[in-house]
């Protein structure tokens, strides 16, 4: 039998897997049961997602770090490479699906066609009564037409159609203020190519996922604007600053977060390691999405406070859900950077909608009746945080067949209606859908290939009826039902198909595809809240029982690879200077004692504040540093141009002597973590003497790294039976503790050594989260040497918010 031919409609991470999933696909009698051609009107692969730092053409930019992590973002037989980073850029995520490209399905005799470049026009049915086939045109960037038949249509176009453009008064006006939407955004000096020196407000629109990160993302590339040394920076920058329009509270969350959150020394890992924990749910699993109901929203916000440390209104009321809002269906986000921006005052929360934009001056509608409609002045930008429509990515189908569909291009969220978790309507048996849908999680796209492939043989081989568990599924499943009522549904979830752990459930009940156990030797400490190892689940954990030996070797790695990250997450400390250097930066209060046993020297007490002020990283001293690292892992030459982000840390306050005398003093350093080594350092900060007071020069020379004055080594707790990080001791600091400290904190402990010159410093600290956010932490150290002997005590609090 010659194999059916399929037409794939987009070249992504889902049209990659539906194709390698057709031609893997054969019997012993016939061959391949499949040959595949794949239309993409790039030109090149990967859909959303580049695969070089330069490609900035698409919707996303090639530096954007994932909010997933790489054992999510993956495919159940092809592990990433070793080195490759937790939360992969963009463009990192496009050689992945290259290296897939590469391997499942450009393989010789691969019956594999890869149209790049060609757009599908048009994709009609075939037949009067019975839809047998479907014919399929399409254009190259060239004009030249191609016209073919097919067995079979998926549509792997991806969700993400066109950006909405609201159509609102003055917004797309030619009144000089920028109008751009996010996926657009790539950083400030094309946003604001006109700055005068005036500054202004940087309006943002839209409260949910990408609303809450492009405005993290223009806060912090404000931050490294402004605090940055030795760049051309934008006229005003100071001035410039984020006004957030949101309509609900959102639960942020950073990429880090903590299995065992209720600890002081929480262990932190990549957020979806967690949320992907099997072991915190009741088996079957039952679908948490959807319709939700008063009491299941209060549960999951409550869920939300406990893992975040906070109800979010120590950063702004708006942000925290009022009695109304607690019983709304929760909506998160993910942000390293956002809340504490919020908190600083560099973004500025108004509740509402945008109404009009006349000049530079933004009308905001209240939606509800406790918050007045309100202006905002000064727009200098305006960023569409909007979403966007998925119905222009079906296009190229007749009208029949979106009415079949139930396409509504009103709705973002819902657009079509699909049977199977969206996978294909009985109507039109012979067209499938691939990631079809809001957060397409790579393990449900390659299952719903699986899905398609297995059905559609299924129905060639006549046998009559389905394979019991495909018959079984598919008569006990009611997703048009359910996706009909929720189209109305105010108590409708944010993401509709949101329930990862759910869908790979079902899918893999109707495959007949086995979860694979956790091995004995990756399995973790129990955590402290439910007694039970994590059980995270990966797409590698249901490779397909046809693999060969090539693919469980890859799923095995992959295996090994999440475990390696959750066992160094839970036993080795691993992940927490990443979490210290996220939740340093704001404005803390800041307490020192020195103790001075020499007279040389002088004793007091320090008061006043420390600022970590957020910029792109710099290298500034790092030739100096005994194998430096200015290179990233495995000595990636492309790693040397990221160097990450880094802190200007500068503190300023009053010194009070024992003998009553009283002076400002001030210091700074720059605070760093490298990625690679997951390493936090402290530098010292040039002096800037070789220029006058009033000299310019002198600022910019103050903002630059001079040399290391240590590397912060966090001391992993000894071994407990009670909890996962196994730190029992509240042992503080081993010397003095000022009446400033907190005692008997069982916080992360720190220590780090240096001598400077003859002088040795012996330093510790002592780190305190609450959540994933750090609530005070100590640093002290004594200084020992020919010439000098004394003690520091500092103890950082938060300072409140700041009202704007």
């Amino acid at each position: 039998m010659a194999p059916k031919s399929v037409c794939i409609i987009g070249a992504g991470p889902s049209g990659l897997v539906a194709a390698k999933t057709l031609l893997h696909h054969s019997s012993p009698a016939s061959g391949p049961s499949f040959s595949v051609t794949v239309f993409d009107p790039q030109p090149r692969i990967g859909g959303l997602w580049p695969s070089n730092k330069a490609d900035g053409a698409g919707l996303l930019h090639p530096l954007m770090v994932a909010n997933q992590s790489k054992h999510t973002m993956q495919f159940s037989d092809l592990a990433w490479e070793e080195g490759s980073p937790e939360l992969p850029r963009a463009w990192q995520v496009g050689k992945y699906l290259h290296r897939y490209l590469d391997r499942y399905c450009a393989f010789e005799g691969s019956k594999f066609h890869l149209r790049l470049g060609w757009k599908v026009e048009k994709a009609l049915p075939r037949g009067e009564k019975e839809r047998t086939t479907w014919l399929v045109t399409a254009r190259s960037e060239e004009g030249l037409v191609d016209e073919a038949e097919y067995d079979y249509v998926i549509v792997a176009s991806g969700f993400f159609g066109k950006p909405v453009m609201p159509d609102l008064p003055g917004l797309n006006a030619s009144n000089g203020i920028p109008v751009i939407h996010s996926s657009r955004y790539r950083d400030l000096e094309t946003l604001l190519p006109n700055a005068d020196g005036k500054g202004g407000k940087i309006l943002v629109v839209g409260g949910q996922m990408s609303g809450v990160e492009i405005a993290g993302t223009i806060a912090a590339h404000l931050s490294s604007a402004a605090n940055a040394p030795g760049q051309d920076k934008l006229a005003g920058i100071d001035n410039y600053s984020v006004h957030h329009v949101i309509q609900r509270p959102t639960w942020v969350f950073p990429l880090y977060t903590s299995p065992a959150s209720a600890r002081a020394d929480a262990p932190f890992a990549p957020l979806d390691l967690s949320s992907y924990n099997l072991a915190n749910r009741p088996k079957p699993l039952s679908n948490t999405q959807g319709h939700i109901p008063v009491d299941q929203a209060r549960t999951t916000k409550q869920i939300f406070k406990n893992l975040i440390g906070t109800d979010q209104s120590e950063f702004s009321p708006l942000l925290a859900p009022s009695d109304h809002d607690i019983e709304e269906p929760a909506y998160l986000a993910v942000s390293d950077w956002y809340t504490d921006f919020v908190r600083s005052g560099m973004i500025t929360l108004t509740k509402g909608k945008l109404d009009s934009l006349s000049g530079t001056t933004a009308s905001i509608v209240s939606s509800t009746s406790s918050h007045e409609n309100a202006s905002i002045s000064d727009v200098a930008a305006v960023v569409l945080a909007t979403g966007f429509e998925a119905a222009p990515s079906l296009s190229f189908l007749p009208e029949d067949v979106q009415q079949t569909l139930a396409v509504d291009p009103s709705n973002i969220d819902n657009t079509l209606l699909l049977a199977f978790h969206g996978t294909h309507h009985p109507d039109v048996s012979n067209l499938g859908f691939v990631g079809f849908y809001r957060s397409p999680y790579w393990g449900v796209m390659e299952m719903q290939a699986r899905f398609l492939t297995e059905l559609w043989t299924q129905q060639q081989q006549g046998q009559g009826q389905l394979r019991p568990s495909l018959h079984k599924a598919l008569s006990q499943e009611d997703s048009i039902q359910r996706f009909a009522a929720l189209r109305d549904d105010p108590r409708a979830s944010q993401f509709p198909m949101g329930d990862y752990a759910w869908l790979m459930q079902q899918f893999a009940l109707a495959l007949d595809i086995p979860i694979q156990p956790i091995a004995a030797e990756d399995a973790t400490p129990p955590l402290p809240h439910n007694g039970k190892p994590m059980d995270i689940l990966t797409p590698a954990r249901y490779l397909s029982p046809d693999a060969d030996e090539a693919q469980q070797r890859e799923a095995q790695l992959a295996l090994s690879q999440t475990s390696q990250t959750a066992l160094a997450s839970l036993t080795k400390g691993k992940y927490v200077a990443r979490a210290v250097f996220r939740s340093l930066l704001g404005e803390w209060q800041l307490e020192r004692d020195l103790i001075s046993t020499l007279p040389s020297h002088l004793s007091g007490h320090w008061s006043g504040t420390a600022k970590f002020l957020l910029r792109q990283g710099t290298k500034d001293g790092l030739a100096c540093v005994r194998g430096d690292t200015e290179t990233g892992s495995n000595g990636d030459i492309e790693a040397e141009a990221d160097p990450g982000l880094e802190y200007l840390y500068i503190e300023e306050g009053e010194f009070k002597t024992t003998a009553g005398f009283a002076f400002p003093a001030t210091r700074r350093y720059i605070w760093r973590y490298n990625e690679s080594t997951d390493k936090l350092s402290v530098w010292f900060v040039r002096t800037g003497d070789k220029f006058s007071r009033k000299d310019p020069r002198r600022e910019e020379e103050q903002m630059k790294a001079d040399y290391l004055f240590h590397e912060v080594e966090f001391v992993v707790p000894p071994p407990s039976d009670n909890n996962c990080t196994a730190a029992t001791s509240n042992a503080g600091p081993s010397f003095p503790m000022s009446s400033h400290s907190v005692a008997n904190i069982k916080g992360w402990q720190a220590k780090a050594g240096h001598l400077c010159v003859k002088d040795f410093y012996d330093v510790k600290y002592d780190f305190k989260f609450a959540g994933v956010n750090l609530r005070d932490w100590w640093l002290g150290y004594t200084v020992k040497g020919p010439q000098k002997d004394y003690t520091i005590s500092g103890t950082y609090t938060r300072r409140s918010r700041k009202d704007a």
